[in-house]
């Protein structure tokens, strides 16, 4: 049985630093490794060579000071436990800050932040280079990467299934996409390409898998693991192929070094960016704009359009070009709503504020009104 420290659940002296004052109220910390949603699941050093897991709750005050969703605890955070007498509850008292944050969009019509998760070192982006192949979306995942700080790297799985050519161009398309993101071929079926996931997966470095359904995670996330932690529904004769069956987020410490977080099959990617950071996967359109005749150039049917003309000389992809534009309009549209909502929030506030202070001015003239004059003692 393999001894573990706290280093090896991704301790370091960022969050030491910032335990500290925690450590005072004699707190102890502890990262968590799922959310329960009532609750959350949490892994404390034992001081033996190993970990505790506990059963957790949110304290009221990190409840209510959290101003977003995206500021509560979240798989992978480290936070600060009030560690429980037997038979009273242990209690998250902080949540401690974050080196890096994987997020998007949450999923429908929500403004909101989810956070996919915290403090991880790389971001695994699982795919094939068949049904599930799609530049747009893998430009997505690589705006959020970028954003959350986190290496990007990318498994082009199930290569035993189509030929050598095809896996090639896929992954040729993405390093093109991303010279700065890792891709590898890989079958977890065939063991290819397995040795170079384990090194990702080094002494108290955290990964992240995610990627679509069906795409071979959960049986990945197994072999990883040396046992059926997923299940895995049975593989389609016809196909070779079976469903993604992981439904909870989840961190596993691992035996032979590093940190799993697994992840359920992914369907939206929405957008939770900013402008910056979508400028700088883009780099190579901006540039181009730079060389527009006019400093307000819409892009489209302006005069002197750079991009317009790399476009129609074949020198810049119309489908990249594209996705800039959708991702640019996505980001805008979020803003703007983000921005709507905080309007209606403070205009809320106000009229609370408003109703309170009106409120308190009535029971003062109450007050003054039952409040005994001295015309009424007159005669007494």
């Amino acid at each position: 049985m393999p001894r573990f420290t706290i280093e090896d659940l991704g301790w370091n002296d960022f969050f030491a630093k910032h335990f500290e004052p925690y450590a005072a109220e004699g707190w102890k910390p502890a990262r968590l490794i799922r959310d329960n949603k009532i609750s959350y699941g949490a892994l404390l050093d034992d001081g033996a060579g190993g970990f505790d897991e506990l059963e957790v709750i949110l304290s009221g005050k990190v409840y209510h000071d959290a101003e977003t969703d995206a500021d509560l605890p979240a798989v992978g955070d480290w936070v600060a436990l009030d560690v429980g007498k037997e038979g009273t509850d242990t209690v998250i008292r902080a949540r401690l800050p974050r080196q890096t944050c994987f997020s998007r969009k949450a999923p429908g019509l929500s403004t909101e932040e989810q956070v996919i998760a915290a403090n991880v070192d790389t971001v695994i982006v699982i795919t094939d280079s068949e049904t599930d192949f799609n530049v747009r979306r893998l430009e997505r995942y690589f705006a959020l990467i970028a954003r959350s700080g986190a290496k990007a790297v990318v498994l082009i799985n199930k290569i035993d299934l189509t030929s050598k050519e095809q896996n090639e161009e896929a992954a040729a398309a993405i390093r093109e996409l991303n010279p700065q993101a890792d891709v590898h071929l890989t079958s977890v079926i065939k063991r290819k390409g397995m040795k170079v996931v384990r090194d990702y997966l080094k002494r108290g470095k955290s990964v992240a898998f995610i990627g679509s359904s069906g795409v071979g995670k959960s049986a990945m996330v197994n072999l990883l693991l040396g046992e059926e932690w997923q299940w895995t529904d049975e593989v389609n004769e016809k196909t070779g192929r079976g469903r993604h069956t992981t439904t909870a987020r989840e961190l596993i410490v691992l035996d032979g070094g590093g940190i799993l977080i697994d992840n359920p099959g992914i369907k939206e990617v929405q957008m939770w960016t900013d402008e910056t950071t979508l400028r700088e996967r883009f780099a190579d359109i901006d540039q181009l704009a730079l060389d527009c005749r006019f400093g307000d150039c819409k892009h489209g049917k302006d005069a002197g359009c750079a991009i317009r003309a790399a476009v129609e000389a074949g020198t810049l992809d119309p489908a990249r070009y594209e996705g800039y534009l959708k991702l640019e309009e996505e980001i805008a549209e979020l803003l703007k709503k983000r921005k709507k909502r905080q309007m209606t929030v403070e205009r809320v506030f106000k009229r609370d504020h408003k109703i309170k202070a009106r409120n308190r001015e009535d029971r003062r003239d109450i007050e003054r009104n039952l409040r005994p004059s001295r015309h009424d003692f007159r005669d007494s």
